[in-house]
């Protein structure tokens, strides 16, 4: 088991995640106590997309080729179309996500960066949820859909949208503090 205050968490992200999505994780799992790093493919800084034209941007603490699964106990995943979208065609960045998986880490998708957990193969006959526009490639990756603010099925936390986001937070800081799940294969 694990406080919230002292976990180490990886946010992952690259240009065109959803703000809010982004910037409320990081403030309010840091605010808790939590140690929080943004990683992005190249360790640049990211740009947000905040609701319907370009965000801020928010600086990167590494690059996605240094990060170490081992130094973390949860990898968030922000959505937005435009970022996960970008980083499901990222073999490192799909070779990460299911690293924590198979590692029994906290793995928490909001919105479309459910889409990062079917490339990953780490949904198929899992409870789920994610932005309606996505429902269909959920259930067609063999997850259990669920119409839900938030579903976590053995440390996978979903959720659907920036609407969902405290109880987002608060589901990802008590699967942290359940520490590691052991998972059936996906």
């Amino acid at each position: 088991m694990t406080d919230i205050n002292t976990a180490k968490i990886l946010i992952l992200a690259t240009d065109g995640f959803e703000q809010s999505e982004l910037e409320k994780p990081l403030k309010d799992l840091r605010d808790r106590g939590a140690t929080v790093r943004v990683a992005s493919p190249e360790g640049d800084e990211i740009k947000g997309w905040d609701k319907d034209d370009w965000g801020n941007s928010i600086p990167a603490d590494l690059a996605l080729a240094d990060v170490k699964v081992e130094d973390y106990h949860a990898i968030v995943l922000p959505g937005g179309q435009i970022n996960p979208d970008l980083l499901r065609v990222n073999k490192d960045a799909v070779s990460l996500i299911r690293k924590f998986h198979d590692s029994g880490k906290t793995v928490a998708a909001i919105c479309h960066a459910p889409w990062l957990l079917i490339e990953a193969s780490v949904i198929e006959g899992r409870k789920a949820t994610c932005y309606p526009s996505i429902a269909t490639d959920v259930k067609n990756a063999g997850a259990k859909y669920e119409d839900s603010e938030v579903v976590t099925d053995q440390g996978i936390v979903t959720s659907r949208s920036p609407d969902d986001l405290d109880a987002f937070v608060s589901k990802i800081v008590e699967e942290i503090e359940e520490g590691k799940h052991e998972r059936r294969a996906a």
